[in-house]
């Protein structure tokens, strides 16, 4: 009998839920909107009820835990969020120990970024490698990191916040707070900001489009259409992406780094660019590690979530 975990990725927009076997295929899944303002009680109500549901379809007894995954920052060795700026009211509240409360399985919670890092080493691009780095690049840029065979957690378990790495001192601002991120410059939100910049300087870009409505589908859009202010902007965004991956390079020295989010689904756009800089910029002895797609594409963080449950059942917790 093949057993069975429950992977939940919580996040600022949606929460999702999957059946996910040992070997890591998705057996049902769930999702719905997250009542991100709602508070902690009524996001935990939606994690139970989409859990509760996936589990009512099979025999409990193949269960083995459940992992939830949660944007940052939270401390997961005490499950103490200290802030999670896309949902309101869980400064300090303890997401752990309120979860275990709702479920009878053992319950474990990752940052989602290391849990989607977990899941391209267990089941995706970076199986049997030792040393992977993965980024994830959608509305901001996380990330997780597995070096030596083990996952790199560091203190509070809050280790992999790679997209506030200083790629610009004193440049663009951050949400974080900070100046200079590379979540401010390589980043989906940071790509739309420009492109609405330029379409405001060039009229005539973007066929016409109004600035407001321009996003990063729009110029990759555009870009395919051969816009020169599109094709300009999608080289710049592999530039950036390049200048960050070389620093994670130099940092940790990974057999490969894996992207994921949604500025991923360009990558066979974004790689010659990425790849360009890498060569030019990297010590010689980084050029050849390759930069790869999420091979789990958006249900990285899913599967990494309930892979925690299989990892924390086979080490014994």
């Amino acid at each position: 009998m093949t057993r069975l975990a429950i992977g939940v990725d919580l996040g600022g927009t949606q929460v999702r839920a999957a059946l996910v076997e040992e070997g890591g295929a998705i057996v049902a899944r769930a999702e719905t909107d997250t009542d991100a303002m709602a508070g902690p009680q009524a996001v935990l109500a939606q994690i139970e009820a989409l859990a509760h549901g996936l589990a009512g379809t099979v025999d409990p007894a193949r269960i083995v835990g459940v992992g939830v995954s949660t944007p940052g920052p939270v401390d997961t060795l005490t499950g103490v969020a200290s802030d999670i700026p896309t949902l309101a009211g869980f400064a300090g509240f303890p997401l752990l120990a309120e979860l275990r409360k709702r479920f009878g399985q053992p319950v474990s919670l990752e940052n989602d970024g290391i849990a989607a890092a977990i899941g391209e080493w267990q089941f995706g691009a970076g199986q049997s490698l030792d040393h992977i780095v993965y980024v994830t690049v959608s509305t901001g840029i996380g990330g997780g990191v597995i070096s030596d065979k083990r996952v790199v957690r560091g203190r509070k378990g809050m280790a992999g916040h790679v997209g506030h790495m200083v790629l610009e001192p004193c440049g663009a601002a951050c949400p974080c707070g900070g100046l200079g991120c590379f979540e401010a410059y390589a980043s989906g939100t940071a790509l739309a900001r420009r492109g609405r910049a330029a379409a405001a300087a060039h009229p005539g870009s973007f066929s016409g489009m109004a600035c407001e409505a321009v996003d990063g589908r729009a110029i990759f859009a555009a870009d395919r259409a051969g816009d020169p202010v599109a094709v300009r902007l999608v080289d710049e965004q592999a530039e950036w992406l390049g200048r960050g991956f070389v620093n994670l390079l130099h940092v940790y020295s990974p057999d490969i780094i894996v992207m994921g989010g949604g500025i991923a689904q360009e990558f066979d756009r974004l790689r010659p660019g990425i790849e360009a800089y890498i060569a030019q910029h990297a010590m010689p002895a980084f050029r050849d590690v390759p930069v790869l797609r999420a091979a789990l594409g958006a249900n990285s963080g899913l599967v990494g979530s309930a892979a925690l449950a299989f990892l924390d059942r086979s080490q014994g917790k």
